[in-house]
C-alpha cells in the first residue's frame, strides 16, 4: 500500500502499455530460437533478406537523387521546397520500410508522430519539414542499406544453395542486423517524439471530457432548474393577478405556496449541480470531508482514510475527489456488496486512491460502466487506472495521480 503504482506497473501511454518490440517495450516480437529445422519464421527472415537489394536500390536513388537536386539547387528558389518534399517522402518510404519489417521480421515500432502544423503559412510548413528528424534519419537509413542489401543478398543467396543445413542460423544472425536498423533510425526521433504523440493523444480526451461535461451541465439546467423556475413564474405571475383582482383567498395562498415549494426544488437541483461541477465542501475543507461526504450518499457502508499530510494542487485534487464518486455510485448501482472502502495516499510524487468492495466483480473497462472514462481522465495527466476485479469478487480498483503542490493563493484585498 505504501509502493507507487508506477514501480510494479509496465509504462503506459493514452491508448495502453507501450507495443511490443517498441523501444523500451517487452520482447513479445522476438521469433523463437533458431534451429535446424525450417519454419515459416526462417523462411520470412530469408525473403526479406533477399529483397533487401531492390528495396536499398530504390532507396539509395532517392536518396541520391533528392540530396543532388536539393543541395544542389539551394542557390535558386526551388531548391529548399524540393529539399522539403524529398524529406516528406522519405517519411513514406520509411512507412513503407516499417510495415515490411513488421510482416516479415515482427518488428513492431511505433509511428513518429505527424509534422506540426506551425502558423506562418508556406515558410512556416517549409522550415517545418527542412528539420524534420524523421525524414532526415530515413534518408541516413536508405544511404547506408545499399551496401548491406548487397551483402545480405550475396550471404543469403550462397547459404541458400550450398550452406543450407546452417541457413536460420545465418538468416537469424542478418536479420538481428537488420532489426537493429529499423529501430534505431526508423523509430520515432527519441523519448520527446513519443511524448509528442502522447500528449496530442491526451488533448483530445481533455477536449473530449470537457464537451462531454459541459453538455451534461447545460442538459442539466434545461430540464431541472430552468423548468422549475418557468413554473415559479407562471405560478407567482397568476398569483399576482388574482391579488390585483382582489381574490386574497385560499387559492392564492396556495399557489404562494406552491411557487415556495418551486423555490425550494430550484435551490436543491442548483446545489446539487454545484456540487457536480466542484462540491463547496471539497474546496473549503479538501479531499477527506469531501470523500467522507460522497462516502455517506452510498448505499454501501464504506471506511474512508485519508492519509495526507497537505493537499494537493486543485487541479489534480477535483479529479481525485470525481473518480472516488464515480467508483462509490457504480459500487451502489452495480456492486451488490456489503461493505467498501476508499483508500488515499502520497507516495513520493504521486498521489494513490484505492477503492475496494466485497461485491460480485466482474468490473471491466469495457463493462460500460464509465470505467474507461475514468482511464482515459488520468491517463490525460499522466496517471494510471488499474482494476482488479475477478468474477465473484471482491474489486480493487486503484488510481495514481502525479502529486502537485498547491499553490498559495492570493489574499483578498
Amino acid at each position: 500500500m505504501t509502493e507507487s503504482l508506477s514501480s510494479t506497473l509496465p509504462a503506459a501511454g493514452p491508448g495502453g502499455p507501450a507495443a511490443p518490440g517498441a523501444p523500451g517495450g517487452p520482447d513479445g516480437d522476438r521469433p523463437p530460437p533458431a534451429r535446424l529445422a525450417y519454419d515459416r519464421h526462417t523462411w520470412k527472415e530469408t525473403a526479406h533478406l533477399l529483397a533487401n537489394l531492390p528495396v536499398a536500390l530504390v532507396g539509395f536513388v532517392y536518396v541520391i537523387t533528392v540530396v543532388t537536386l536539393g543541395v544542389g539547387l539551394t542557390v535558386t528558389v526551388v531548391g529548399l521546397p524540393l529539399l522539403a518534399a524529398g524529406l516528406l517522402g522519405a517519411r513514406v518510404l520509411g512507412r513503407l520500410e516499417r510495415a515490411r519489417a513488421r510482416a516479415l521480421l515482427g518488428v513492431r515500432v511505433d509511428e513518429p508522430s505527424r509534422l506540426p502544423r506551425r502558423g506562418g503559412g508556406f515558410l512556416g510548413r517549409l522550415w517545418s519539414a527542412l528539420k524534420d528528424p524523421v525524414g532526415w534519419r530515413t534518408l541516413l537509413y536508405g544511404f547506408v542499406r545499399l551496401p548491406w542489401g548487397v551483402v545480405t543478398f550475396v550471404v543469403t543467396l550462397v547459404s541458400l544453395l550450398v550452406l543450407w543445413p546452417v541457413l536460420p542460423f545465418i538468416v537469424r544472425g542478418l536479420s538481428h542486423a537488420d532489426r537493429a536498423m529499423v529501430r534505431g533510425l526508423l523509430c520515432p526521433s527519441d523519448e520527446l517524439e513519443r511524448r509528442i504523440a502522447e500528449l496530442e493523444s491526451d488533448r483530445g480526451v481533455v477536449v473530449d471530457t470537457a464537451a462531454a461535461d459541459l453538455r451534461r451541465i447545460e442538459r442539466d439546467l434545461h430540464d431541472g432548474a430552468q423548468a422549475r423556475l418557468v413554473n415559479l413564474a407562471m405560478g407567482l405571475g397568476l398569483a399576482k393577478e388574482k391579488l390585483l383582482e382582489g381574490q386574497a383567498d385560499e387559492q392564492v395562498a396556495a399557489m404562494v405556496e406552491e411557487a415556495h415549494g418551486e423555490v425550494k426544488l430550484a435551490l436543491q437541483e442548483l446545489r446539487d449541480l454545484a456540487r457536480g461541477i466542484h462540491p463547496a465542501v471539497l474546496t473549503d475543507r479538501g479531499l477527506d470531508a469531501a470523500l467522507s461526504s460522497v462516502a455517506s450518499r452510498c448505499t454501501v457502508p464504506v471506511r474512508v482514510d485519508v492519509d495526507l499530510t497537505e493537499r494537493p494542487a486543485p487541479a489534480i485534487e477535483g479529479i481525485a475527489y470525481f473518480t472516488v464518486s464515480e467508483l462509490l455510485q457504480n459500487i451502489s448501482k452495480h456492486s451488490h456488496a456489503r461493505s467498501a472502502a476508499v483508500e488515499v495516499w502520497r507516495t513520493d510524487e504521486r498521489l494513490l486512491i484505492q477503492v475496494w468492495d466485497d461485491g460480485r466483480g466482474g468490473a471491466r473497462l469495457d463493462g460500460g460502466t464509465g470505467m474507461k472514462g475514468l482511464a482515459d481522465r488520468l491517463g490525460a495527466v499522466d496517471g494510471l487506472f488499474v482494476v482488479d476485479s475477478p468474477e465473484g469478487g471482491p474489486t480493487t480498483v486503484t488510481a495514481e495521480l502525479p502529486w502537485r503542490d498547491r499553490a498559495e493563493l492570493p489574499a483578498a484585498p
